[in-house]
């Protein structure tokens, strides 16, 4: 892609999202969504692939239909009430419709069903950017309207943690399994995000962090399935070793930083004396738990002389900078003994 054509996309991708976060107005929200759909449609089918071109398809379709029911809902919370406010949505009929618009948007349960399939048909670097900076400005708009509706968010969560963990069980694609896993993060959010709303978007910080790593780590290796991890340490031997950590951090083990955004949800949902919410959510995150696992024994137990179903790579050095990776592969490992300093700094 031409890099003027780059930068132009690239200031639309900010400028949607910075739109979004600035306005108290549904339709200057609405508009920021929509030039941050708009400039990351070109960017999505750059490869002129029919795989891609389905996926930027799909995308646009179901973004759409996002938008034309987050602009009905709010003209119909005006129509209620008389006024376009982003932060007075007091309606609950409105209200649990922009609910819904924005769970289509991000890919919450049960309106997720486009996300696996999409980010299938991307490439690594612009499924990262639809994985992690997508769901900046739809989120932005959760903590403003911050819905009273804490019913509808508990079910949206727990399903979403739950199709997170029961659909990427089966999955050999690494895109699917990182979609998988987005739906399961997002999920975890939603059940916080009525009673701490820091907290949520300390997870969503995490989460971004440990996915960034990871499409940086496949990105490296070059691979795309589950096959192609068992023959990444022939090319990166050190970074083959640090990737189960980020795919167990991204599972919420201890002593990983994954587990702090988990440990301090469930500590919430008790505080709120919703035990078995938590517990609950606390077992799908086994479910996600158990593909990361499988990732981790794909990549570092499955070695020669172990008949594999791909070939070897020729051994070429990387020409991807490694300083983002590095960065966000520490920050996915060790950050979680600062646990305390960043409770502190955000006054749950």
């Amino acid at each position: 892609m031409n890099p003027y054509i780059l930068t132009i996309l690239l200031f639309g991708l900010g400028l949607g999202t910075t739109i979004t976060f600035a306005s108290s107005h549904w339709l200057l929200a609405w508009m920021g969504l929509e030039i941050n759909t708009l400039a990351i449609l070109p960017l999505m089918a750059q490869h002129h692939h029919p795989r891609a071109v389905e996926a930027t398809t799909k995308y646009f379709l179901t973004q759409a239909t996002a938008a034309a029911m987050l602009l009905f809902a709010s003209t119909t919370n005006a129509w209620l009430t008389g006024q376009w406010d982003i932060t007075q949505m007091s309606h609950p009929i409105s209200t649990a419709m922009i609910t819904l618009a924005l769970a289509l948007k991000i890919g919450l349960a049960p309106t997720h069903s486009w996300l696996p399939e999409v980010l299938q048909g991307l490439d690594l670097i612009t499924g990262l950017i639809l994985s992690t900076w997508q769901k900046l400005a739809p989120f932005a708009l959760f903590l403003q309207i911050n819905p009273n509706n804490t019913t509808l968010l508990i079910i949206l969560g727990l399903m979403s943690t739950l199709v997170g963990g029961w659909g990427g069980l089966n999955q050999t694609q690494l895109r699917k399994i990182l979609a998988y896993s987005s739906i399961a993060h997002l999920g975890w959010m939603m059940l916080v995000l009525p009673f701490s709303p820091s907290l949520a978007l300390l997870t969503l910080f995490m989460y971004i962090t440990m996915t960034f790593s990871a499409f940086l780590t496949f990105k490296l290796n070059k691979a795309t399935n589950v096959n192609a991890l068992a023959i990444s340490w022939a090319k990166t031997p050190v970074l083959t070793s640090l990737t189960p950590l980020i795919l167990l951090s991204l599972g919420g083990l201890p002593p990983l930083t994954g587990f702090m955004p988990k440990w301090l949800i469930l500590q919430e949902l008790t505080k709120q004396e919703l035990a078995p919410t938590a517990t609950l959510a606390a077992l799908t995150a086994l479910l996600s738990l158990y593909f990361y696992l499988r990732l981790s024994y794909a990549m570092t137990l499955t070695m020669s002389p172990n008949n594999l179903i791909g070939s070897t790579p020729w051994r070429l050095p990387s020409t991807q900078p490694t300083l983002p990776l590095a960065l966000a592969t520490t920050a996915t490992i060790i950050l979680l003994p600062l646990t305390p300093v960043i409770v502190a700094s955000l006054k749950f």
